[in-house]
């Protein structure tokens, strides 16, 4: 990625970024920050997400973000939660954020129309037990409830989301996230808002 590509996304000449490919797939992941707000002190890029670990600079506020671009297939989704409760249980402290397209859903009402991934409660369990697992809590939602269009309308589904910790909560009570409106993607960006504040 170019910094000149990178600024106009993130809005912000002083921006810091990491990329990572998606799994099996020729998208990428992108995190952008400001680092006027973050101030990175680790980070770890595997297949399927980046975490970045560092202080929010304004609270003083040590977090840990996780962007996740997961894969369909329950095999390498397994892998990538695994990944993920592995790099939680070590490292417990300071607050954190887990999100992105997680490929999954909750329940079977998070998906309507026809869809080339069918339903299996299977897999919906094992997401919510892996939820559970890590101690994480969906934010409450604002807006559309689906976050992916296939292009045509035939299907749609809330594969998108945002999970964080009890003490993040505790932290920023209120918080909330909101499905904004889709433009070149398939997917709906989400905005994670506490009070007035992104």
């Amino acid at each position: 990625m170019r910094r000149r590509c990178v600024k106009h996304c993130g809005g912000d000449p002083e921006v810091s970024w990491e990329m990572q490919p998606a799994y099996n797939t020729t998208s990428r992941i992108l995190c952008i920050w400001s680092e006027k707000t973050f101030k990175l002190e680790r980070k770890v890029i595997d297949n399927g997400f980046i975490l970045l670990e560092g202080q929010w600079i304004k609270e003083a506020q040590q977090v840990h973000i996780v962007s996740i671009y997961s894969p369909c297939d329950i095999q390498n989704k397994r892998a990538l939660w695994d990944s993920v409760r592995q790099m939680k249980n070590l490292n417990p402290g300071g607050l954190w954020c887990i999100l992105g397209d997680f490929n999954n859903i909750r329940n079977s009402f998070e998906r309507l129309g026809t869809c080339q991934r069918g339903v299996e409660e299977s897999n919906i369990k094992e997401f919510n037990e892996w939820i559970k697992d890590l101690e994480v809590e969906e934010v409450p939602w604002v807006g559309r409830k689906f976050t992916w269009f296939r292009l045509n309308g035939s299907a749609k589904s809330k594969l998108d989301r945002i999970l964080v910790s009890p003490e993040w909560l505790a932290k920023w009570p209120g918080s909330t996230q909101y499905t904004l409106d889709r433009n070149f993607s398939d997917h709906c960006p989400i905005l994670l808002r506490f009070k007035h504040i992104d």
